[in-house]
Protein backbone atom coordinates (compact mmCIF):
# COMPACT_ATOMS: atom_id res chain seq x y z
CA UNK A 1 0.00 0.00 0.00
CA UNK A 2 1.94 3.13 -1.09
CA UNK A 3 -0.54 5.30 0.61
CA UNK A 4 -0.01 5.56 4.46
CA UNK A 5 -3.06 5.04 6.77
CA UNK A 6 -4.14 4.58 10.23
CA UNK A 7 -6.48 1.97 11.65
CA UNK A 8 -8.04 2.96 15.43
CA UNK A 9 -11.01 2.76 17.44
CA UNK A 10 -14.35 4.50 16.41
CA UNK A 11 -14.81 8.04 18.31
CA UNK A 12 -18.42 9.91 18.67
CA UNK A 13 -16.70 12.33 16.98
CA UNK A 14 -16.66 9.83 13.64
CA UNK A 15 -20.07 9.26 14.05
CA UNK A 16 -21.25 11.09 11.08
CA UNK A 17 -18.71 10.52 9.02
CA UNK A 18 -18.56 6.89 9.35
CA UNK A 19 -22.49 6.87 8.45
CA UNK A 20 -21.67 8.65 5.66
CA UNK A 21 -19.17 6.60 4.34
CA UNK A 22 -21.55 3.94 4.86
CA UNK A 23 -23.27 5.26 2.77
CA UNK A 24 -21.26 6.28 0.04
CA UNK A 25 -20.03 2.45 0.38
CA UNK A 26 -23.24 0.85 0.17
CA UNK A 27 -25.73 3.04 -2.06
CA UNK A 28 -27.11 1.28 -5.22
CA UNK A 29 -25.41 -2.07 -4.34
CA UNK A 30 -27.24 -4.92 -3.60
CA UNK A 31 -30.61 -2.39 -3.33
CA UNK A 32 -32.00 1.42 -4.89
CA UNK A 33 -30.41 3.10 -2.11
CA UNK A 34 -29.12 1.55 1.00
CA UNK A 35 -29.86 0.55 4.46
CA UNK A 36 -26.42 -0.10 6.09
CA UNK A 37 -25.46 3.58 7.31
CA UNK A 38 -28.79 2.99 9.63
CA UNK A 39 -28.09 -0.31 10.67
CA UNK A 40 -24.57 1.24 11.90
CA UNK A 41 -26.42 3.88 13.69
CA UNK A 42 -28.75 2.12 15.06
CA UNK A 43 -26.28 -0.75 16.52
CA UNK A 44 -24.18 1.47 18.73
CA UNK A 45 -26.64 1.46 21.45
CA UNK A 46 -27.11 -2.44 21.56
CA UNK A 47 -26.30 -4.55 23.82
CA UNK A 48 -24.53 -6.66 21.54
CA UNK A 49 -22.64 -4.16 19.89
CA UNK A 50 -18.81 -4.96 20.66
CA UNK A 51 -16.88 -0.35 20.93
CA UNK A 52 -13.44 -2.76 21.14
CA UNK A 53 -13.97 -4.15 17.44
CA UNK A 54 -15.61 -0.61 15.91
CA UNK A 55 -12.71 0.28 13.95
CA UNK A 56 -12.35 2.89 11.28
CA UNK A 57 -9.20 3.69 8.79
CA UNK A 58 -7.99 6.94 7.35
CA UNK A 59 -6.05 8.53 5.01
CA UNK A 60 -4.77 11.63 5.22
CA UNK A 61 -7.08 12.72 7.96
CA UNK A 62 -10.23 11.67 6.22
CA UNK A 63 -12.32 8.64 6.66
CA UNK A 64 -11.84 6.11 3.95
CA UNK A 65 -12.85 2.57 6.45
CA UNK A 66 -14.99 1.30 8.68
CA UNK A 67 -15.77 -2.12 9.97
CA UNK A 68 -18.11 -3.15 13.08
CA UNK A 69 -18.40 -6.31 15.46
CA UNK A 70 -21.10 -7.86 17.01
CA UNK A 71 -21.48 -10.55 19.47
CA UNK A 72 -23.76 -13.26 17.77
CA UNK A 73 -24.50 -17.27 18.48
CA UNK A 74 -24.50 -20.95 17.08
CA UNK A 75 -27.75 -22.57 18.48
CA UNK A 76 -26.43 -26.10 18.93
CA UNK A 77 -28.19 -29.40 18.27
CA UNK A 78 -27.25 -30.32 21.48
CA UNK A 79 -28.70 -27.43 23.32
CA UNK A 80 -25.94 -25.67 23.95
CA UNK A 81 -25.47 -21.63 22.80
CA UNK A 82 -22.11 -21.29 21.25
CA UNK A 83 -20.81 -17.73 21.58
CA UNK A 84 -19.49 -16.20 18.48
CA UNK A 85 -19.27 -12.73 16.63
CA UNK A 86 -20.23 -11.43 13.44
CA UNK A 87 -19.28 -7.84 11.70
CA UNK A 88 -20.58 -5.52 9.33
CA UNK A 89 -21.06 -3.59 7.75
CA UNK A 90 -17.33 -3.64 6.73
CA UNK A 91 -17.02 0.15 4.60
CA UNK A 92 -14.90 1.38 2.64
CA UNK A 93 -15.00 4.40 0.63
CA UNK A 94 -15.81 3.84 -3.40
CA UNK A 95 -12.79 5.49 -4.58
CA UNK A 96 -10.53 3.62 -2.32
CA UNK A 97 -12.28 0.32 -3.26
CA UNK A 98 -10.69 -3.03 -5.21
CA UNK A 99 -7.02 -1.61 -3.82
CA UNK A 100 -6.33 -3.88 -1.02
CA UNK A 101 -7.97 -1.36 1.52
CA UNK A 102 -10.95 -3.60 2.69
CA UNK A 103 -8.06 -7.06 2.83
CA UNK A 104 -6.32 -5.10 5.28
CA UNK A 105 -9.14 -3.32 8.12
CA UNK A 106 -10.38 -6.77 7.40
CA UNK A 107 -7.42 -9.19 8.79
CA UNK A 108 -6.43 -6.18 11.63
CA UNK A 109 -10.26 -6.63 12.65
CA UNK A 110 -10.30 -9.74 13.02
CA UNK A 111 -6.63 -10.08 15.05
CA UNK A 112 -8.06 -7.88 17.31
CA UNK A 113 -11.16 -10.38 17.66
CA UNK A 114 -8.82 -13.18 18.58
CA UNK A 115 -7.00 -11.14 21.26
CA UNK A 116 -9.82 -10.46 22.83
CA UNK A 117 -10.52 -14.07 23.03
CA UNK A 118 -13.13 -14.75 20.20
CA UNK A 119 -13.59 -18.28 19.10
CA UNK A 120 -14.97 -18.00 15.23
CA UNK A 121 -16.89 -15.39 13.23
CA UNK A 122 -19.92 -16.01 10.90
CA UNK A 123 -20.90 -13.44 8.05
CA UNK A 124 -22.79 -13.49 5.22
CA UNK A 125 -20.64 -12.70 2.15
CA UNK A 126 -18.37 -13.31 -0.62
CA UNK A 127 -16.01 -16.27 -0.78
CA UNK A 128 -14.17 -14.79 -3.11
CA UNK A 129 -13.30 -11.89 -0.88
CA UNK A 130 -13.47 -13.56 2.59
CA UNK A 131 -11.82 -17.05 1.88
CA UNK A 132 -8.33 -15.05 1.38
CA UNK A 133 -8.57 -14.05 4.60
CA UNK A 134 -9.16 -17.80 6.05
CA UNK A 135 -13.25 -17.97 5.53
CA UNK A 136 -15.20 -21.35 4.41
CA UNK A 137 -18.69 -22.45 4.12
CA UNK A 138 -20.04 -22.86 6.98
CA UNK A 139 -22.70 -25.83 6.09
CA UNK A 140 -19.24 -27.80 5.32
CA UNK A 141 -18.48 -27.70 9.37
CA UNK A 142 -21.92 -28.56 10.02
CA UNK A 143 -22.90 -24.92 11.09
CA UNK A 144 -26.19 -23.88 9.00
CA UNK A 145 -27.64 -20.89 8.31
CA UNK A 146 -31.45 -20.28 9.99
CA UNK A 147 -33.05 -19.30 6.39
CA UNK A 148 -31.87 -21.87 3.83
CA UNK A 149 -32.69 -25.67 4.07
CA UNK A 150 -30.47 -27.77 6.56
CA UNK A 151 -29.42 -29.81 3.55
CA UNK A 152 -28.44 -27.20 1.84
CA UNK A 153 -24.29 -26.00 1.04
CA UNK A 154 -25.20 -22.08 1.43
CA UNK A 155 -21.85 -20.57 -0.72
CA UNK A 156 -22.98 -17.06 0.74
CA UNK A 157 -22.69 -17.93 4.50
CA UNK A 158 -19.28 -18.18 5.99
CA UNK A 159 -17.17 -18.79 9.04
CA UNK A 160 -14.08 -18.83 10.36
CA UNK A 161 -12.22 -19.91 13.23
CA UNK A 162 -10.39 -17.78 15.16
CA UNK A 163 -9.30 -20.37 17.62
CA UNK A 164 -8.22 -23.37 16.10
CA UNK A 165 -10.84 -26.32 17.10
CA UNK A 166 -13.30 -24.03 18.71
CA UNK A 167 -15.96 -25.57 16.65
CA UNK A 168 -15.00 -29.46 17.03
CA UNK A 169 -18.07 -31.28 17.27
CA UNK A 170 -20.03 -28.37 17.74
CA UNK A 171 -23.11 -28.79 14.53
CA UNK A 172 -26.32 -26.47 14.29
CA UNK A 173 -27.49 -23.34 13.66
CA UNK A 174 -26.88 -19.46 13.07
CA UNK A 175 -28.98 -16.30 12.77
CA UNK A 176 -28.04 -13.12 11.93
CA UNK A 177 -28.34 -10.65 15.02
CA UNK A 178 -31.88 -9.19 15.38
CA UNK A 179 -30.06 -5.29 15.03
CA UNK A 180 -29.50 -6.15 11.50
CA UNK A 181 -33.19 -6.44 10.47
CA UNK A 182 -34.52 -3.00 10.46
CA UNK A 183 -37.50 -1.11 9.81
CA UNK A 184 -37.46 0.45 6.07
CA UNK A 185 -39.33 3.17 6.58
CA UNK A 186 -37.19 4.04 9.58
CA UNK A 187 -34.30 3.72 7.74
CA UNK A 188 -35.52 6.10 4.88
CA UNK A 189 -36.55 8.65 7.82
CA UNK A 190 -32.97 8.52 8.77
CA UNK A 191 -31.58 8.80 5.01
CA UNK A 192 -33.58 11.81 4.29
CA UNK A 193 -30.85 13.84 6.86
CA UNK A 194 -28.03 13.19 4.31
CA UNK A 195 -28.05 14.80 1.36
CA UNK A 196 -30.13 13.78 -1.28
CA UNK A 197 -28.75 10.87 -4.24
CA UNK A 198 -30.37 9.60 -6.62
CA UNK A 199 -31.78 5.83 -5.89
CA UNK A 200 -31.27 3.49 -8.88
CA UNK A 201 -32.31 0.30 -9.33
CA UNK A 202 -29.74 -1.62 -11.18
CA UNK A 203 -28.74 -5.17 -12.51
CA UNK A 204 -27.38 -7.61 -9.87
CA UNK A 205 -28.88 -5.72 -7.18
CA UNK A 206 -30.50 -8.71 -4.94
CA UNK A 207 -33.18 -6.69 -3.17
Amino acid sequence: MQNKYTIRLETKSDYNNAENLTREAFWNVYRPGCLEHYVLHTFRSRPDFVPELDFVMEQNGKLIGHIMYVRSEICADDGRVIPIMTFGPISIAPECKRKGYGTILLRYSMNEARKLGVGALAITGNINFYGKSGFTVASTKGIHYYAEPREAEVPYFLICELKPGFLNGVSGVYKDPEGYFVDEKEAEDFDAKFPQKEKLKLSGQIF
